[in-house]
């Protein structure tokens, strides 16, 4: 048993930490579950996924292997029994949601609900906001000032960039307005 102490408490690198895609049918687990694994984005060659299929990766969190057993599920209500058998044992759940769809925001509230009645208590619960409109996209909080000063200090970042320059095309790369982190939240970093 590979055991390492990160911050006084023994961590057992051994352990396979179930984590579960869930959302609607057409929100992007697929994609993004490869583009995680793979490094690449396919486009338009999903279908649907049928049914539940899964792969393994393993992260390096503060010097500790962290191994994920990453559950790409099915999406469509037909098949809503069968992921339910999945969220008892999963110790981390990414709710995912179109952007593009209010529809698929929406129902974040129901697999909540679902999420609530069959996962473990302690589960990690993530909602991911995925595919884009090309506009920047950052998520804030009022309340905690999570990415408030960096949301203005990008608007003008982009501004000042487009005044010297002309976009070729309407993209933009987040990571490339944004100042390094000087700290970790605490909340869902990955290194």
């Amino acid at each position: 048993m590979d055991q390492i102490s990160a911050a006084g408490v023994a961590y057992n690198q051994d352990l396979t930490h179930k984590t579960i895609l869930v959302g609607d049918s057409g929100v992007g687990k697929t994609s993004l579950l490869v583009q995680f694994d793979q490094g690449k984005f396919i486009p338009g060659s999903f279908s649907a996924t049928v049914g539940i299929g899964f792969t393994n990766k393993v992260l390096t969190v503060d010097e500790l292997k962290v191994r994920l057993q990453i559950w790409d599920t099915a999406g469509q209500e037909r098949f809503r029994s069968v992921t339910h058998a999945y969220y008892r044992d999963a110790q981390a759940l990414l709710l995912l949601y179109d952007i593009t769809s209010r529809s698929s925001f929406d129902n974040t509230r129901a697999w909540l609900t679902e999420i609530h009645e069959y996962a473990q208590d302690d589960v990690v619960i993530m909602l991911l906001g995925n595919k884009e409109y090309g506009v920047i996209f950052l998520e804030t909080s009022a309340k905690t000032g999570l990415n408030v000063d960096e949301a203005f200090m990008t608007v003008a970042k982009e501004l000042v960039r487009r005044s010297v320059q002309l976009p070729i095309e309407p993209r933009f790369h987040l990571h490339d307005l944004m100042e390094p982190e000087k700290e970790s939240s605490g909340c869902c970093g990955f290194s």
